[in-house]
C-alpha cells in the first residue's frame, strides 16, 4: 500500500494498518469477518489490498441476527470460500473444517518440504466490533480474548491455539476514512455511539426498517416514527413531551440485540 493512501488514516488507524501489513507476512491465510446484517458496509476494501493473494475465508458473523433468506443470497454471492455463523459457540463448528480445506494445498506443499508438523497460522481481520474476538473464543473453547459490545476493545494482535496444527491471530479492528455505508456501520455499533446523534441515527434506522420490515415496527412500537414510539411507550420528559433520546437508545438496543427479529439491511 502506498504512503499516500496510508496518510489518509487517523494516527491510531495508521498504526493498526501498518501492524496488519507486517502480520500478513507471517500467516498462511485470513479469516475476514463481516457482519451478516451489513456484508457490504462491513467489508473494508483496504483489507483486500493487505490480504492480496493469501487464501481467504469470509465469515458472515452474527448470522443468527440476520434475515436467513438474505444470508442465503450472500452465501451464494460470496461462494465458495464463505461460512455463516451465529453468536453461540455451536455456531462456529464449521469454521475449522472450512479452514483446513482452504489450507489443504498449502499443507501438502509443506509436507513435501518435510515441514508436515508446521502449525498453520490464520489471521482474523475485520472492522471494529464485528465479533472477531468472540469468534476466536468460541473456536478456542475458552475466553482467550477480551470481548465487549463496543468497538476498539482489541488493542494489539493476540495469538490463540485453536487445535493441533492451527493457530489464529486476533487483530484490532480497522475502519477506513469516510467509509461508504457509514450509517449502517453506526447502527450496528462499529463506531462509537458518542460520536453520533443518537436520535438522528434511530430516526434513520426506523425509516429504513419501515421500508423493509414494516410489520416488525408495527408489532414492536405501533409506529415507524420516533416521537410516536416514545409516546406509546410512555417515555416522557417533564411537561409531557416525548423523550426521544430515551426512545432512540431503546430502538438501537432492540436492533442490535435482535428484539426486532432477524433483520438484514443490505442484500446482494
Amino acid at each position: 500500500m502506498d504512503s499516500a493512501r496510508v496518510s489518509w488514516y487517523p494516527g491510531h488507524m495508521r498504526k493498526t494498518l501498518r501492524a496488519l501489513q507486517d502480520d500478513i507476512k507471517r500467516v498462511d491465510a485470513v479469516c475476514e469477518v463481516l457482519d451478516a446484517r451489513i456484508p457490504f458496509s462491513s467489508q473494508n476494501p483496504e483489507l483486500g489490498h493487505i490480504i492480496g493473494s493469501k487464501p481467504r475465508l469470509i465469515i458472515l458473523n452474527r448470522a443468527d441476527l440476520a434475515d436467513p433468506s438474505a444470508t442465503a443470497l450472500w452465501l451464494r454471492r460470496l461462494a465458495p470460500c464463505v461460512a455463516a455463523v451465529g453468536t453461540s459457540p455451536s455456531g462456529v463448528r464449521d469454521i475449522e473444517p472450512a479452514l483446513r480445506r482452504l489450507l489443504a494445498a498449502l499443507r501438502e506443499k509443506y509436507e513435501k518440504k518435510g515441514q508436515g508438523g508446521r502449525s498453520m497460522k490464520v489471521m482474523v481481520a475485520g472492522i471494529p466490533n464485528v465479533g472477531k474476538s468472540s469468534l476466536i473464543n468460541s473456536l478456542c473453547g475458552r475466553r482467550a480474548q477480551k470481548t465487549e459490545n463496543r468497538p476498539a476493545v482489541t488493542r494489539k494482535p493476540q495469538w490463540c491455539g485453536v487445535s493441533r496444527g492451527l493457530d489464529m491471530l486476533d487483530t484490532p479492528g480497522l475502519l477506513w476514512p469516510k467509509p461508504e455505508g457509514g450509517f449502517h456501520l453506526a447502527v450496528t455499533g462499529a463506531v462509537k455511539d458518542t460520536l453520533l446523534d443518537t436520535s438522528d441515527l434511530a430516526r434513520s434506522l426506523l425509516a429504513e426498517l419501515g421500508g423493509i420490515y414494516p410489520e416488525r415496527l408495527r408489532d414492536r412500537y405501533g409506529t415507524a416514527e420516533l416521537r410516536g414510539a416514545a409516546l406509546g411507550r410512555g417515555y416522557l420528559l417533564r411537561g409531557g413531551e416525548a423523550d426521544e433520546e430515551r426512545m432512540a437508545l431503546a430502538v438501537l438496543d432492540d436492533f442490535r440485540s435482535g428484539k426486532l427479529g432477524r433483520v438484514t439491511l443490505e442484500t446482494p
